[in-house]
């Protein structure tokens, strides 16, 4: 039996338990992957990560980890808030530290991945952002799927971009609501969003809405509802709401700030998730957020488990 130190994240939150869960184990590479798969399905949390030294093949920059991440039924090659959470345990251990342009790199499934590290006005507060690539529209989606999108979407009034579907690593429904109030009011209809889901090789409906409150501290209101194979609703999701602001900032950039906005999300299950999405130069997302190490401890486990 080996022992590793473990931390458990609340990633895109500022207050305790608002937040997206994380489980890291820290210097976990030693693990089999048997053992990994067994922990992350013991945790039933969205993912655990394990954490690593990059592979020292000279292409890594200095300021590099390697990191496995797993859901409870499998590995996932790349996931939003898992990198963001990872990096911020890795830095608050002293395990990794930003090169001079703020920045540390993920080594994983997904290749090399620069994930930026800035802090706000507050020094105690921090916001790590994963730099995503641009998302690519699917031409023709919304006519090929009318009948499941117009089932998926019963009940929510719409707004005034037509629904889009998209890819960015993974492929979302991007469903505008006529309204704030209109989204958080929204039941959303799971049977349609499942079949929708299926049909057209997608996560589900990433709906949205601009804030109806200028003051209100966020600018767009996001549900993101997997439909396939396990329907629930995201507390955060930093994949699905990159895509959107890659498809925004294209099509919708008058109704945002120049320099990125925040997104609030998970309030109607029962969670008060902020992420922040900006535009790069090179037309890439920057999505991220602050976290909160919830729990610090050490975890017992076989590093060979059958």
């Amino acid at each position: 039996m080996a022992r590793f130190d473990f931390v458990q994240m609340d990633v895109f939150s500022r207050e305790p338990g608002m937040g997206n869960a994380l489980a890291v184990v820290l210097r976990g590479h030693t693990l089999s992957d048997r053992a990994m798969q067994s922990l992350a399905r013991w945790m039933r949390l969205p993912e655990t990560t394990f954490t690593g030294p990059a592979d020292d093949t000279g292409k890594a920059p200095a300021s590099c980890y390697a990191i496995r991440m797993f859901a409870p039924d499998k590995e996932v090659p790349f996931a939003g808030h898992p990198s963001v959470g990872t990096a911020a345990a890795l830095l608050d251990a002293d395990l990794l530290t930003p090169d001079a342009d703020g920045l540390v790199w993920q080594q994983g499934l997904a290749g090399l991945l620069p994930l930026r590290v800035e802090h706000l006005q507050d020094p105690n507060q921090r916001v790590i952002s994963l730099r995503n690539p641009p998302a690519n529209e699917i031409e023709g989606g919304a006519v090929t799927h009318r009948d499941q999108l117009t089932a998926a979407t019963t009940g929510l009034a719409p707004g005034a971009i037509a629904p889009v579907l998209a890819e960015g690593g993974r492929r979302w429904w991007l469903v505008q609501a006529a309204s704030e109030a209109a989204l958080r009011q929204w039941s959303p209809a799971w049977d349609g969003i499942g079949e929708l889901a299926v049909a057209s090789g997608s996560m589900g409906i990433c709906a949205f809405a601009f804030a109806d409150d200028a003051d209100s501290g966020y600018q767009v209101v996001t549900r993101a509802l997997v439909g396939h194979p396990q329907p629930f609703e995201d507390a955060a999701s930093g994949a699905a709401n990159a895509i959107l602001a890659s498809i925004l900032f294209r099509h919708a950039a008058e109704h945002l700030p120049a320099t990125g906005y925040i997104v609030s999300q998970g309030r109607e299950i029962g969670y008060d998730a902020q992420l922040y999405l900006s535009p790069g130069a090179d037309g890439a997302i920057w999505s991220g957020g602050q976290t909160r190490t919830a729990i610090r401890g050490s975890i017992d486990w076989d590093a060979a488990a059958p």
